[in-house]
């Protein structure tokens, strides 16, 4: 059962659709009329940030889960804080923006910007307070397990000798005192910018200053103690604390009557002018005007003296309504860096991703195992060398005569663009479409694309107005006298390091309708050419929309005839209001629909008369959900072989139907039908440890498992369970099995 709530997790027999027990007050006519209502009015929508803003709070709920040990609980109060931080960059920047043009349209659920905003402030201020709590909970419990955070006055008089030390030589030099009048004006914080600042008074005579410590960014957070005695206790304390045992070494002659931090956090949204002429031009001053943004957020600890607070925002010209007064630690993202501390009895057992045992019965030839059948690789439970070994072996392989690939997000030091590079220089014809609208990776494509012209390689940034967020690769191969084409579709970005931490699709098939499909998509991005006619694959923003809202009729249809009807639908974000309402519209055909959303959702479930059919959950735990899958009965109920079944790019939002090029993949083959559909889908379905119920209010409850109810995992299951497509020729044992709600009862 949920918490607080009536809700259950799904149970389905595999061939049987879901039936939900609709109670009968849902016929009553007053019922009716106010589902009707609701129906046409912006009501029946979620504001979307606000949403967000409960996404963000089942984050934050994991840091309580005393099912995680305890360094993978600083994690996600340091990622719920992290997240925070770019909803305030982006969204909120993005409203504020809108305010100050006086703009006054309404969203969808009928709130004008400024409202949004109102909404927003007084959920945060609540998030802000719990976050601060659950570190509290967490401070404590590191203490007890051996992890110390010591605030200042707590050093002992031998630790404070050696801090002395460590502060002179490794701290002191990157810092610069700034005293604050007439001649040293209040300088340039730039985004995510942490400061000290003081009131001083001159020793000599009294006289007040104001001052200000920048501290450096790039600087570890937190300063680990010399450790003493054999007892292993890891003793901690932040760079800011150091600092503040050490004012006198730079404000000598001053005594401090006032002290607190800061920290800034400024628009970071960058406006693209769709006549720019030099796309990469563009970004690079873009980027640099993203770091001089306005600010949108101002933290400052609460014990800050109030005459100083209010010094600190006039000078950063912060409006009321961004500044957040912090009654406990700033910046809770950096205890990301305590959670880095060695200590594995604190962390996830260690999970070494399956290399897909069908490539290895080939000896490692990816496109042998490829012809032969098509496979999915599962992320992150399959490991993503898969797909670097398959660009690797077409980069060597003297046979194949061309690759195109698109680039989203990638790692650092990625072996995608090096082998994009090595493949140019070998004198194979490579095309990449590098995207440098990725928000917050813009710096780094830019400079991928750099190296990959040196390397020869033809570099497309695709549209000015879209962002080409597709996941494709395209292998054309000499095979005999023909050419034959191999194909990587994926749900998430060509970016090894976050395929170790986020759940995702890797589709290959030589399949020459996927493959030529796959080919006019680059001809779309490179050449403008809108494809005529795609096969069997849809594309935004030209027909992606059209596919999923036909399927979603056609279900209505079936429903009306009295044949089988069902919709799965699996993604980040459920934000568009036309396919919210066409779901609502099958809901009220009698389609039932099970929606797995991670993110954001939109749609209000259970609401009689307008979607007493759908369910819609959320999955949070050891990995990030990141996959799309969407699958539609087609006459069956779900699961079933003959359903209709994609994998895509695409989440259900505007931006991803409308201002993207994204890729909707039919999956064809069975084997590959069965493990995304039955295996994939039914297991993220029937998931009773790690799952929030949405409720009509937009708010989510955790799930908790029945009295007797088997308890199923479905991370834990995937990370025990080898994939149906790439293991071989084991028998299909491991299936998961929903069974029928009714037998729950």
């Amino acid at each position: 059962m949920v918490d607080r709530g009536q809700a259950t997790a799904v149970a389905l027999e595999p061939a049987q659709a879901p039936q939900l027990d609709v109670p009968e007050r849902l016929a009553e006519p007053a019922e009716r009329h106010e589902a009707s209502v609701i129906a046409s009015s912006p009501e029946r929508f979620i504001n979307r940030e606000l949403s967000w803003l409960n996404f963000n709070r089942r984050v934050l709920e994991e840091s309580a889960n005393r099912e995680h040990p305890l360094l993978e609980r600083l994690r996600f109060l340091s990622i719920s804080a992290n997240n925070l931080d770019e909803f305030f960059m982006v969204r909120v920047a993005g409203l504020r923006a809108q305010v100050r043009a006086g703009i006054g349209s309404k969203s969808p659920e009928g709130l004008t910007p400024a409202e949004q905003l109102v909404r927003i402030t007084e959920a945060v201020v609540v998030l802000d307070q719990d976050q601060q709590a659950q570190w509290r909970e967490l401070r404590t419990a590191l203490a007890e397990a051996g992890i110390v955070l010591v605030d200042g006055p707590d050093v002992a008089k031998a630790e404070k000798s050696w801090l002395e030390d460590y502060f002179l030589s490794h701290i002191f030099p990157l810092l610069t005192p700034l005293a604050i009048d007439p001649a040293h004006p209040f300088p340039f914080i730039p985004n995510l910018g942490f400061s000290i600042a003081l009131q001083l008074a001159r020793a000599k005579d009294g006289k007040a200053m104001n001052a200000l410590i920048r501290m450096p960014n790039r600087i570890e957070r937190f300063v680990r103690l010399p450790q003493a005695g054999d007892g292993g206790e890891a003793r901690l304390i932040s760079v800011e604390g150091a600092t503040s045992l050490f004012i006198g070494k730079l404000f000598p002659g001053y005594t401090v009557k006032g002290v607190g931090a800061f920290r800034v956090i400024r628009d970071s949204e960058l406006e693209i002018l769709e006549e720019a002429e030099d796309l990469v031009r563009l970004f690079e001053t873009a980027l640099k005007r993203r770091r001089r943004g306005s600010v949108i957020r101002l933290d400052i600890e609460a014990m800050m003296p109030a005459e100083l607070q209010h010094f600190v925002q006039r000078a950063l010209d912060a409006a009321d309504e961004g500044v957040f007064k912090v009654d406990g630690v700033l910046a809770l993202n950096e205890m990301s860096q305590i959670a880095k501390l060695d200590r594995p009895d604190l962390e996830f057992v260690p999970y070494t991703p399956r290399y897909p045992g069908r490539i290895r019965d080939h000896g490692g030839d990816c496109f042998a195992a490829i012809r032969q059948k098509d496979l999915i690789v599962h992320h992150p439970y399959e490991s993503f060398d898969v797909v670097v070994d398959f660009l690797h072996q077409a980069t060597r392989d003297p046979d194949v005569v061309a690759i195109k690939q698109t680039l989203y997000r990638t790692s650092a030091d990625s072996p995608i663009v090096k082998t994009l590079a090595e493949a140019a220089e070998a004198g194979k014809s490579v095309t990449a479409v590098v995207e440098l609208k990725a928000r917050f990776d813009e710096e780094a494509n830019i400079r991928w694309a750099r190296d990959l012209e040196r390397a020869g390689v033809q570099v497309v940034y695709g549209f000015i107005e879209l962002k080409t967020h597709a996941k494709l690769s395209l292998v054309v191969r000499r095979e005999g006298t023909a050419l034959a084409s191999y194909v990587h579709v994926g749900t998430g970005n060509y970016h090894p390091v976050t395929a170790r931490i986020y759940t995702d699709l890797s589709y290959f098939t030589a399949d020459p309708d996927i493959a030529r499909d796959v080919a006019r998509v680059f001809n779309f991005v490179t050449g403008y050419a809108e494809p005529a006619e795609l096969e069997c694959m849809a594309v935004s923003p030209l027909t992606l929309r059209n596919r999923i809202v036909e399927h979603i009729d056609e279900e209505i249809a079936n429903a009306k005839a009295g044949r089988p009807a069902a919709i799965w639908m699996k993604m980040n974000s459920l934000v568009d209001p036309d396919i919210i309402d066409a779901l609502y519209r099958a809901s009220s055909a009698g389609v039932p629909i099970e929606l797995v959303v991670r993110g954001i959702c939109c749609l209000r479930p259970g609401v009689p008369g307008l979607s007493e059919n759908i369910r819609a959950k959320s999955i949070i735990g050891r990995f990030l959900e990141h996959g799309r899958i969407y699958c539609f009965g087609s006459g069956h109920a779900l699961p079933h072989p003959k359903a209709a079944l994609y994998i895509s790019s695409a989440d259900m939002m505007p931006r991803n139907l409308d201002r993207r090029v994204e890729a909707l993949c039919p999956i064809l083959n069975p084997t590959v039908h069965e493990q995304v559909l039955n295996q994939i889908m039914v297991a993220n379905l029937k998931d009773n440890e790690q799952s929030w119920q949405f409720l009509a209010d937009g708010s989510s409850l955790r799930v908790k498992p029945e009295a007797g109810e088997e308890r199923f995992n479905a991370h834990t299951y995937f990370m025990t369970n080898p994939s149906l497509s790439g293991r071989g020729k084991s028998p299909k044992d491991s299936i998961p099995r929903l069974r029928h709600r009714a037998e729950r009862a």
